[in-house]
C-alpha cells in the first residue's frame, strides 16, 4: 500500500501527531509523511491512502488570517514556537488544488484542537473529510481529534500514543478492505 500522511502545523502539535500516525501505519506498506509545504497536491498520484490533518482554527480549517494570527501570537509568547513548515499556503488551499483520485483511494482526516466539545471549538477534521470526499476519497474512518492543553502550547498527555494506535487501526482497516499499500 502507498500512503501519504499530509499535515499543516502551526506550533508543532499537529506535526507530532502526524508523525505518530505514520508510525502506526508503517506495517502496511510505503508511508510518506509531509507537510503541505513539502509536497504539491498534484504529486499525490496513485496513493491508496491519504491521511490528512491540521489544527482547528476558529471552528474549522485554518485560513490565511488565522495563520497570521497564530504567527503574531508566537511573536508575543516565548512559549510558542512556530513549526518550521508553518509558512506558506495552508491545508485548505492544498486540498482545493488536490486532483480528483482516479484510483478510488481512501482517506482519513484528523485535527488538533482544545479538549472541549466540538460544538464549542469546532473541528478541522470534519471539513477535511468533506473535501477529501469531494475529491473522490472514500472515508476509511470517522474524523479524529487529538487534544492540546487549554493553554494551546502542548499536546495532552497520551495523545501521541493514541495517534499511533489510531494509525494502527487505519492500517487494520486497510488490510480488512484489501487496500493495496
Amino acid at each position: 500500500m502507498k500512503a501519504l500522511v499530509i499535515y499543516e502545523s502551526m506550533y508543532g502539535n499537529t506535526h507530532e501527531i502526524a508523525e505518530a500516525i505514520a508510525e502506526g501505519l508503517e506495517r502496511v506498506g510505503e508511508i510518506e509523511l509531509a507537510s503541505v509545504t513539502q509536497i504539491s497536491p498534484e504529486s499525490v498520484g496513485d496513493r491508496d491512502l491519504l491521511v490528512v490533518g491540521g489544527p482547528t482554527h476558529m471552528h474549522g480549517m485554518s485560513r490565511a488570517g488565522s495563520r497570521r494570527a497564530a504567527a503574531e501570537a508566537a511573536e508575543k509568547d516565548d512559549e510558542l514556537k512556530m513549526d518550521p513548515d508553518a509558512s506558506g499556503p495552508g491545508l485548505r488551499e492544498w486540498l482545493d488544488d488536490l486532483p480528483k483520485t482516479s484510483t478510488g483511494g481512501v482517506g482519513a482526516a484528523f485535527d488538533t484542537r482544545l479538549d472541549k466539545s466540538a460544538l464549542l471549538v469546532g473541528s478541522a477534521a470534519k471539513g477535511i473529510t468533506k473535501l477529501l470526499r469531494r475529491h473522490g476519497y472514500g472515508a476509511l474512518a470517522d474524523p479524529e481529534s487529538f487534544f492540546i492543553e487549554d493553554s494551546g502550547h502542548h499536546l495532552k498527555d497520551g495523545e501521541l500514543e493514541r495517534a499511533r494506535r489510531w494509525g494502527g487501526r487505519l492500517a487494520e482497516r486497510c488490510e480488512e478492505r484489501s487496500v493495496r499499500v
